[in-house]
């Protein structure tokens, strides 16, 4: 009955990520959803993302949270548009589903918005099983974490198109084998995109912005010849 029930659920969401999915494509809107467990620097590494992109590539954001308006703040201190979404109100999902994305889009001014970040609730199991009409999907890991973190929360990272590898910068003061952090990874999802910074010196930031921007051409390039 369990099985039966969450099948249902996710048909739904599906149903609704779907007319997520031609609402953008109607946009032109190229849309990233970005996760990770909490602390893994998420925030930081989007404030820092938002600066470079700005005012070439014109951002909005949806914020997930289950409480407080921190990280919406944070963010909306580029000037670019942001929505929060608090879920404490739906009982405090541990992650973003796409019925809730489909209202907070339709709060927000798309019209000549290039990109929207979805940065969503800090969590590596319920967020990777919800499709909400995203586009590309990225994970953010902290080496702070674990090097078993991949192999341990498989589907994030098998659904993942870009794993970021955060915080860097503290190698020298950690017992930590990033080369065995990369090797898990690998062995989830070959196919993924692996990117090594550190959201506080900025370290990697260059080829992060640059997979953004071909991320955001080629799909402007596949729109366009549809």
């Amino acid at each position: 009955m369990e099985v039966k029930v969450l099948r249902k659920v996710l048909d739904v969401n599906d149903t609704i990520a779907e007319q997520n999915r031609h609402y953008f494509e109607k946009k032109g809107v190229f849309v990233l959803n970005v996760m990770s467990a909490p602390g893994a620097g998420k925030t930081t590494i989007l404030e820092k993302t938002l600066t470079s992109l700005m005012p070439k590539i014109k951002c909005a954001v949806i914020v997930g949270d289950i409480c407080t308006t921190n990280d919406a703040d944070r963010l909306s201190k580029s000037g670019v548009p942001v929505i929060q979404i608090n879920t404490d109100q739906f009982g405090g999902d541990c992650h973003l589903a796409a019925h809730v994305i489909q209202r907070a889009a339709s709060e927000i001014q798309l019209d000549g918005i290039d990109l929207l970040i979805i940065e969503n609730i800090g969590n590596l199991v319920c967020p990777a099983e919800f499709d909400i009409g995203e586009h590309k999907r990225v994970v953010v890991l902290s080496v702070t974490e674990g090097e078993d973190k991949p192999v341990k929360y498989p589907l994030m990272f098998r659904v993942c198109h870009t794993a970021l590898i955060n915080k860097i910068d503290l190698l020298p003061y950690l017992d930590a084998d990033i080369q065995l952090l990369r090797n898990n990874i690998a062995q989830i999802n070959p196919e993924i995109n692996q990117i090594e910074l550190s959201a506080k010196t900025g370290i990697g930031f260059k080829e992060w912005i640059t997979w953004i921007e071909d991320q955001i051409k080629l799909y402007q390039k596949t729109r366009n010849c549809a």
